[in-house]
Formats: C-alpha cells, sequence, structure tokens
C-alpha cells in the first residue's frame, strides 16, 4: 500500500500509537507532519533522521488558532496535505472509577480533547481537501464504543461520539471526493498506558480473556488498517468503523 507523494497529518503522533502510525505512514513513502502538545518536534526529528520526510509543530487539538497552524505547516513544508489521521486523545492517563465518582470538569475535558479536538482538526482539513478534491480522514475511535465497558463512562461516549461523527462526516463530505474512516483499537499498551498502573490493572487481564487472538495487543498491530484506510485500496470505502481487537469483538 504505497503512499508515495502523499502528506499525512498525525495528531497526537509524539509518541505510542501516534508516533507509530506516523512512522507506518513514512516507510510507506508518505511524508509526515506530527502534531503533539509534546515531542512533536523531536519525534518528527526522529523520522527525518532515519531519510523520511517530516515535520513537527507543537499541537493543542483543542485551540482553532493551532490546528490551523497545523495545516498551513503541511501545506507549508511539503506544498498538500492528503491524509489526516485524529489520534490525540485522552486515555493513558485515566483512572477506572464507577460513573457517580467522575467529576464535571473531567467529563467535559475528555470530551473536549477526543471529540471536540477530531471536529476542529477536520473543519480545519477539509478546505485544502476540496480545493484539492479529494481527501483521506481517518479517526482513532475505540471497540469500548460498542461493548459500553465499565469504569471509563467518559471514555466511552467520546468514541461513541467519534464513530456516530465518522458517519455523518462520511455522508457530508463522501460528494466532495473525501473519505472518512474510522479504527477502533481494543486495550494497547503503548508507552503511556504501560506507566499507568492502575489501568493496567484493571483492563489488561479483561481484555486478554475475552480475545480469540488470546495476546497483548501493541501499537504495530493498528497499523496497517489505518495505512488501508489511507491507500488507493479503500478508494470505495467510506463511513466504516473497523475494530482491531484481536477478535474480542465482531462489529
Amino acid at each position: 500500500m504505497s503512499l508515495d507523494g502523499k502528506v499525512a497529518i498525525i495528531t497526537g503522533g509524539g509518541m505510542g500509537i501516534g508516533f507509530a502510525l506516523a512512522e507506518d505512514l513514512a516507510t510507506r513513502g508518505a511524508a509526515i507532519v506530527i502534531a503533539d502538545q509534546n515531542n512533536a518536534e523531536s519525534s518528527a526529528k526522529a523520522l527525518a533522521d532515519k531519510g523520511y520526510k517530516a515535520a513537527g509543530i507543537k499541537t493543542d487539538v483543542t485551540s482553532p488558532a493551532d490546528v490551523e497552524a497545523m495545516v498551513a505547516l503541511a501545506q507549508d513544508t511539503f506544498g498538500r496535505v492528503d491524509i489526516l489521521v485524529n489520534n490525540a486523545g485522552i486515555y493513558s492517563t485515566l483512572q477506572p472509577k464507577p460513573f457517580e465518582d467522575i467529576e464535571i470538569a473531567e467529563f467535559r475535558r475528555i470530551m473536549d480533547v477526543n471529540v471536540m479536538g477530531v471536529f476542529l482538526c477536520c473543519k480545519a482539513v477539509v478546505p485544502a481537501f476540496v480545493q484539492q478534491k479529494g481527501g483521506r480522514i481517518i479517526n482513532i475511535s475505540s471497540g469500548v464504543a460498542f461493548k459500553g465497558n465499565p469504569l471509563m463512562a467518559h471514555y466511552v461516549a467520546s468514541k461513541g461520539a467519534v464513530v456516530s461523527l465518522t458517519r455523518a462526516l462520511a455522508t457530508e463530505l463522501g460528494p466532495r471526493g473525501i473519505l472518512v474512516n474510522s479504527v477502533a483499537p481494543g486495550f494497547t499498551l503503548s508507552e503511556g498506558v504501560e506507566r499507568n498502573a492502575a489501568l493496567v490493572a484493571g483492563v489488561k487481564e479483561p481484555s486478554l480473556r475475552n480475545r480469540v487472538i488470546s495476546r497483548s495487543m501493541t501499537p504495530a498491530d493498528l497499523v496497517g488498517a489505518v495505512a488501508f484506510f489511507a491507500s488507493t485500496d479503500a478508494a470505495f470505502i467510506t463511513g466504516q468503523t473497523l475494530v482491531v481487537d484481536g477478535g474480542a469483538y465482531f462489529h
């Protein structure tokens, strides 16, 4: 699935799943813009040091000005933008807790980053896609949107919203040549997640128990699905959510 000549923006690309996605798309020939609040420029330099085309920009996806600057960097540096991967979100720092113990401010913050961030990034990139008469948006949702996992009501709600937003945008933007799809990972042992002992203790074992492929999921397990949606192989697919979780949920 060659992406030669394409330009991809990956939000939350400074580490973990986001960086794995950025590196994989780079190996397939895409020029990469890493947008993250942390490690954006250093992660882009790590790709550039390997010979890939990459740039980084510090980005808060809840800031309209930041996401507009993100798109401008892609256009100014590489001349265009073809692919947006909405990966930025809050998960690895969460502590599982009963619904009634979730603070209002925490719920709002999760929705602001995980949902409003996707909305703003899409809104910023669509004018470029319209001008080019095409583009790809790939939203990273989660299998929890279908399973309704306990002790994570705010996160589950946010990822359900991402799935629904994916469908709405696919319907609205399809006539303009813009394809919008979603990839829904299962519980993934990224570097951020591994630092959260409470999250690993509460989620890892149930995840392994419910999978047909009974092993831990890593960021490398996700990259092929994203590359597929970014490639010409998926040119007639839009509005879909592909669950990648080792067979824990059949969607």
